[in-house]
C-alpha cells in the first residue's frame, strides 16, 4: 500500500545533483539530471533494503520540480539511510538513442551507497516492470564518521612502491586466516603484512560497486566478474567486500580500511573505469544512465542510436567529454578524495578520457585538464592506462603534464631483455633510466613512467618465468582469451615441473625481473603475490575467476620466505638510494671524485655496445653526491659468466648488495652488511644482476 502524504514536499534545488542531507531543515534533497525529452519522473521511497514494494511514490510536477535537464525535490522528515529509486518515462525511439521506459526502475548515478538484495540483472534486460528484482539508491549520511585527525598520505610520486591487489582476493583463501575473508576489514588484518614488505601504495581493483553475482558454469566451476572493470554505481563501495552490506555500513567499512592503511603509512590508490559501465550494449540491463540520457552519457553509432560504439572492448563507452559526464567524473573523483580520503587515482583504459563526443582524440581533452586542474585533486596521485581497445594509444603523449602513465613499453622491453632476447642494450638503458626517450622531450620527469613488468592482466611473475603458452582454458573461452604475445620463457619447461634446475633457474629470474624494477628511474609497481611466487596455473586472463586461480595463497609466505625476503630487502635498497628515485633524467653531472651521474658500459668500461645485435650484458655506474654511495650494475643475461671490469671509486671501496645468481639469504644483503668486493672485475654468473655500492 502506497502512503501518498507520508512526508512534507518542497520544490528542492538543483545542486549538489544527488542526494544532499540537511539536517539543519530536517530532509533531504534529491536531483536527478535527465535528457531534455523526458516527460515522466517518479521518485520512489523504501524503507528497508529488501523491500520489494515502495513505501511512498512521489510524482515530480515538471512545472515545480524541474529546472532545464535537472528534476529536484526536497523531502522533509525523510529519515537518513531510507532507500529510494527512480522511473522515468520519455519518448521510446531507440533509433535516435532514446529509449525510455515509465515501469523500469533506475538507481541514482550519484548514490553514495546501493543495495543488490533483490537484483537479477536478466529483468533489467527486459522491457517493462523490474520492481521486485530492482537495485535500490540509499541516502547515506557522510558527516558522522570520526576520521580521528585522518588525512590522504600522499607520498610523493617519484618516491612510490606501487602494490596492485585485488581487496576480495588478498583475504578470500582460508589460507589467509582472518576473521572476515574477502572484505575490506580482512585486508586490514593483513596490514602488516604490507608494512613489513615495505610498499607505500596499494593500488585496489576496482572497489566502486560492480555486480559479482550475474556468473555462467564451466564445468561445474562458477565463473563471475571478479576483477570488478564493469561499474554499476561509481560513488558506491563495492558491498561485496563488506562484512554488513547495507546502509551507510559499505562507507565505513571503506574508511575503515582506508583509515587504517594510512595509520600504517600506506597510500590508497583506486582503479577507476569511466570509460565504460555494465549498462553494456544494446543487448544489456537498463538501470541507470540508459534510462535517463543515454545519448549523453554514451558513444551511439550515429547511424541508427540503437547501438553503441565499443571503443572499451566491453560493449559501450562512455561520452566523458559530454558536459554532464565531465562533471559526473570530476565529482566523482572529488568525492572519493574529500569524503573517503583516498589518495590517488589508475583509470582503466584512460585513452577514452582523451575522446571527443565524435570519438575522435583530442588535444585538450576537457575532462583529463578539469581532473589535472581540480584544486581538491591537487595532491592526488593520476595515473592513466594510456591506451584503450578502440587502438588509441597514448603513452608519452598523454594529455597534460602531472598524469602518470603505465609503461606498457617498459614492460615489454624488460621482459625481452632478461628472457633473452639480444640487441636489446640501447632500449633497455633507456628503460631503467626513467624512458627519458619517451617523456623527456614531452617536458616531463621520470615518475610520469609507472614501471611494471606484471599486473593483474597478465602471467604472475612466476607464470612469466614458468610458461611459454597461455592457459585460460577454465574460463569457458577455449583459450581464445587474453593476450598471445606474453614475451614470456619458461626456462625449459612448461608449467611445474621436479627439475631442480629450471626451478632454480625461474627462481633467479624473478630476483632479475625485481632487480631491474627496483633499480630503474620511474616508480615502481608490481602485482600481489609477485614476491612468494603466485600462480595462476599459467592463466593470463583470470578476469572470471573467483576461487584458488586467483586468490592470495597465504601458505607461500612461508613456502617461499627467501623470496619474499629478497623483496622486501631490495625495497629497503631502493628506499635507501636517492639516485634511483631523484626525479629528474641522468644529465651528465660529475661529482667530486670523477663520476659522471650515470656512465655506461660493457664487459669493457666505457664500451656498452649499444650497436652489437648479439648483446645481452650491460653495466652502469651512478655516481652519488658526497652524502650517498656511488652504485655500479651488471646485467648479464647470456648464458654462460662473463668477467666485467669496475670503475675505482677514489678514497672508497666497493660492496656487493646483491647478486641474483645466490643462494639466500647471500642474493641480497642487509644494509649495512654488505660484504667488501677487493677485485678489479667482476665474474657474473649466467643470467643474473650484480650490485654494488661504494662506501
Amino acid at each position: 500500500m502506497v502512503n501518498a502524504d507520508k512526508y512534507e514536499l518542497y520544490p528542492g534545488k538543483t545542486h549538489p545533483i544527488g542526494v544532499s542531507i540537511d539536517r539543519e531543515r530536517g530532509g533531504v534533497n534529491f536531483c536527478l539530471y535527465c535528457d531534455e525529452s523526458v516527460t515522466f519522473v517518479e521518485l520512489l521511497l523504501f524503507n528497508l533494503h529488501d523491500d520489494p514494494e515502495p513505501d511512498q511514490i512521489i510524482r515530480l510536477d515538471p512545472l515545480i520540480h524541474r529546472s532545464f535537464y535537472f528534476w529536484h525535490i526536497f523531502i522533509k522528515g525523510l529519515p537518513e539511510n531510507s532507500y529510494y529509486a527512480y522511473r522515468v518515462d520519455g519518448p521510446n525511439q531507440p533509433q535516435n538513442g532514446r529509449i525510455f521506459d515509465k515501469h523500469k526502475v533506475l538507481i541514482d548515478p550519484y548514490a553514495k551507497g546501493i543495495s543488490r538484495s533483490l537484483w537479477r540483472r536478466e529483468f533489467a534486460c527486459l522491457p517493462g516492470s523490474n520492481l521486485h528484482t530492482s537495485m535500490r539508491s540509499c541516502v547515506v549520511p557522510l558527516t558522522d564518521y570520526d576520521w580521528q585527525g585522518d588525512r590522504p598520505v600522499n607520498h610523493p610520486l617519484n618516491e612510490s612502491i606501487i602494490y596492485e591487489m585485488h581487496v576480495g582476493g588478498f583475504t578470500r583463501s582460508p589460507s589467509a586466516k582472518v576473521k572476515h575473508p574477502g572484505t575490506y576489514a580482512g585486508l586490514i588484518e593483513k596490514i602488516p603484512y604490507l608494512k613489513k614488505l615495505g610498499i607505500t601504495a596499494v593500488e585496489l581493483l576496482p572497489i566502486f560497486e560492480f555486480d559479482d553475482r550475474h556468473a555462467r558454469y564451466v564445468n561445474g566451476r562458477k565463473l563471475v566478474n571478479y576483477w570488478g572493470y564493469s561499474t554499476v554505481s561509481f560513488f558506491s563501495p563495492h558491498s561485496g567486500y563488506c562484512v554488513n552490506p547495507h546502509g551507510a555500513r559499505p562507507v565505513d567499512e571503506f574508511r575503515d580500511m582506508v583509515k587504517a592503511l594510512h595509520q600504517a603509512g600506506i597510500g590508497v590508490i583506486l582503479d577507476v573505469v569511466f570509460n565504460h559501465t555494465d549498462e553494456g550494449n544494446h543487448l544489456g540491463p537498463v538501470y541507470s544512465f540508459k534510462g535517463l540520457a543515454n545519448d549523453s552519457y554514451y558513444f551511439l553509432v550515429e547511424q541508427s542510436k540503437k547501438f553503441y560504439f565499443d571503443y572499451s572492448g566491453c560493449g559501450n563507452t562512455f561520452k566523458c567529454n559530454h558536459p554532464i559526464c565531465e562533471k559526473f567524473i570530476i565529482d566523482c573523483l572529488e568525492y572519493w578524495v574529500r569524503d573517503m580520503h583516498v589518495d590517488g587515482f589508475r583509470f582503466d583504459e584512460g585513452t577514452i578520457l582523451a575522446r571527443g563526443e565524435n570519438g575522435t582524440l583530442l588535444a585538450h581533452p576537457p575532462v583529463v585538464w578539469g581532473i589535472e586542474l581540480s584544486e581538491a585533486l591537487a595532491e592526488s596521485k593520476i595515473i592513466a592506462e594510456a591506451w584503450d581497445a578502440g587502438g588509441g594509444y597514448l603513452v608519452g603523449s598523454f594529455p597534460g603534464h602531472r598524469w602518470a602513465e603505465w609503461n606498457g613499453i617498459y614492460r615489454d622491453d624488460v621482459r625481452e631483455f632478461v628472457r633473452g632476447k639480444p640487441g636489446m642494450l640501447g632500449v633497455l638503458a633507456a628503460r631503467i633510466s626513467g624512458s627519458a626517450d619517451i617523456y623527456q622531450n614531452q617536458n616531463e620527469l621520470p615518475s610520469n613512467s609507472i614501471n611494471f613488468i606484471t599486473a593483474h592482466d597478465g602471467f604472475t611473475l612466476n607464470d612469466l618465468v614458468s610458461y611459454n603458452h597461455k592457459h585460460n582454458l577454465a574460463n569457458g573461452e577455449n583459450n581464445r582469451d587474453g593476450a598471445d604475445h606474453n614475451r614470456s620463457w619458461n626456462c625449459g619447461s612448461e608449467g611445474p615441473t621436479k627439475d631442480e634446475k629450471v626451478n632454480a633457474l625461474r627462481q633467479q629470474q624473478i630476483k632479475n625481473f625485481a632487480a631491474v624494477l627496483m633499480l630503474s628511474k620511474g616508480v615502481p609497481m608490481f602485482a600481489a603475490g609477485d614476491e612468494v611466487c603466485r600462480t595462476q596455473l599459467g592463466n593470463n586472463n583470470a578476469y572470471c575467476q573467483d576461487n584458488e586461480i586467483s586468490w592470495f595463497n597465504w601458505d607461500l609466505v612461508k613456502a617461499n620466505k627467501s623470496m619474499l625476503q629478497f623483496w622486501q630487502r631490495l625495497i629497503v635498497f631502493r628506499k635507501s638510494h636517492p639516485r634511483l628515485f631523484r626525479d629528474r633524467f641522468f644529465d651528465g653531472e660529475v661529482n667530486r671524485r670523477g663520476l659522471a651521474d650515470i656512465t655506461w658500459h660493457g664487459c669493457r668500461l666505457g664500451k656498452p655496445g649499444w650497436h652489437d645485435p648479439h648483446g645481452l650484458a650491460l653495466a652502469m655506474t651512478l655516481g652519488a653526491r658526497e652524502a650517498h654511495q656511488d652504485m655500479h650494475i651488471m646485467f648479464n643475461m647470456y648464458w654462460y659468466t662473463l668477467e666485467f671490469e669496475l670503475p675505482q671509486v677514489k678514497g672508497k671501496k666497493w660492496y656487493c648488495a646483491v647478486n641474483t645468481a645466490l643462494a639466500s639469504p647471500a642474493d641480497i644483503a642487509e644494509t649495512g652488511k654488505e660484504k667488501e668486493y677487493k677485485g678489479v672485475t667482476f665474474n657474473v654468473d649466467a643470467r643474473s644482476v650484480v650490485v654494488l655500492i661504494s662506501r
